[in-house]
């Protein structure tokens, strides 16, 4: 890869040089950026950002080929396991997704080393997006970047990357620089709240003297009321004779704070797509379906292209397996209403009893037949077999739809699989 500066060419201005000037004159200019930090002291960002990333690390991801058949799950891969329990790191996978997640949304990224043996990945480790410089070329069409962590060089494809609204593919956008100004107004209005109690709530205002006073009477009467607005216990103030105190009227940031505070929560909400009455606790199914559909349900399938592309080895790519997550407890609803579900599906002959059962942890009881109608006629996939129970009547389906009689003991013959009909 062909870079636009080097030691040779001196007199170029790389990137990051310009970036940093950006930065310095933002500063010099007294710009005002809020952090990850101050922005997770924002009780409405902090409950989003629990809420997403305790449904999404509470989902398994699983491995999948698609074949000819269908869709064959590829079991006791390492990969899975290292995304589902062990990260071969310090974190648990709960603990490591939720790291991601976090970066996801309010840092550059959520980037993990893959430690790989030959040609396996055998660790993935979480890497804090602090320790983490992108170095990119110029090219607008054809872009390459390396990744930088402490003094060592990496390649794009030695690290899984989940990235927000990225351009290049190497660095996400938060959504706190996406927002910086409503971001800024409740973090600062957080601590105008904290400025107000530490003051005891004294309100503020003028002293009034009929005459000058001298300086040790100024600095006594301010040194009063330093103390008189720290909150302690010492908070009384004598006003001498020819001193009056006029209270200031209220701001109308101070009579609109409270009203203030359901609007920002309100604007949270929506800046993580998730419906305010989930965050209370009084959501209802429409309410449940919108978080599903419009929060989680993105955020998984970046999730899922970026493993894909990071774990994934390219001649698995090329025979069609892919990873997902499985969101079946996610959907699952009550008890009744995943019933009435099964009960359609078996009644349509879409589900069969040992899928229903699968579903729900059970072990199959080996009955294969699908009801053709009436409740009284049985048919099986893998036989061909009908079997009528009231007249005790079976036969085979044909290639060319009609129905032939067969005896008992031939319907009892194995199958091309082996096991019995």
């Amino acid at each position: 890869m062909k870079w636009p500066w080097t030691r040779e060419n001196a007199t170029e201005t790389p990137e990051n040089d310009t970036d940093i000037a950006d930065v310095l004159l933002k500063a010099l200019f007294g710009e005002d950026k809020i952090t990850k930090k101050q922005a997770l002291a924002i009780p409405g960002v902090q409950a989003c950002v629990d809420m997403i990333t305790g449904t999404v690390s509470s989902l398994p991801i699983k491995l999948y080929k698609k074949a000819d058949k269908g869709v064959e799950e590829i079991q006791g891969d390492l990969r899975v396991r290292l995304l589902n329990t062990e990260t071969g790191d310090t974190l648990t996978a709960t603990q490591f997704w939720r790291a991601m997640i976090e970066d996801y949304y309010l840092e550059k990224g959520g980037y993990a080393y893959l430690r790989r043996w030959l040609m396996d990945v055998v660790g993935i480790h979480y890497v804090e997006p602090d320790y983490i410089s992108i170095l990119k070329n110029e090219d607008p069409i054809f872009k390459d970047y390396e990744i930088y962590c402490y003094d060592k060089k990496y390649m794009p494809f030695d690290f899984l990357k989940i990235l927000r609204k990225s351009k290049d593919g190497s660095s996400s956008v938060s959504i706190i620089e996406e927002n910086q100004l409503i971001f800024g107004v409740l973090y600062h209005e957080l601590v105008y709240e904290k400025n107000m109690v530490q003051k005891g709530g004294n309100k503020r205002g003028f002293i009034k003297s009929q005459a000058k006073l001298s300086e040790p009477a100024m600095a006594a009467l301010k040194e009063a009321y330093r103390r008189l607005y720290s909150n302690n216990s010492e908070n009384v103030v004598i006003l001498n004779n020819g001193l009056e105190f006029q209270e200031a009227s209220n701001t109308s940031v101070e009579m609109q704070l409270n009203e203030n505070k359901l609007t920002n929560e309100n604007i949270i909400a929506a800046l993580f797509h998730i419906p305010l009455h989930l965050l209370k606790g009084a959501a209802t199914h429409i309410d449940v379906d919108n978080y599903i559909k419009f929060c989680i349900t993105p955020l998984l399938n970046d999730i899922e292209c970026s493993l894909d592309r990071d774990l994934l080895r390219e001649d698995e790519k090329v025979e069609n397996y892919y990873f997902a997550f499985d969101t079946r407890e996610l959907t699952r609803g009550n008890i009744k209403e995943r019933y009435e579900a099964y009960e359609i599906g078996l009644r349509n002959n879409f589900l069969q009893p040992d899928e229903v059962r699968e579903k729900e942890d059970m072990e199959p009881l080996g009955f294969n037949w699908i009801r053709l109608g009436l409740d009284s006629v049985l048919y099986d996939p893998k036989t061909g077999i009908i079997y009528t129970p009231n007249t005790k009547e079976m036969g085979r389906m044909e290639e060319n739809g009609e129905v032939a009689p067969v005896q008992p003991s031939e319907s009892e013959e194995k199958d091309e699989s082996g096991t019995e009909s």
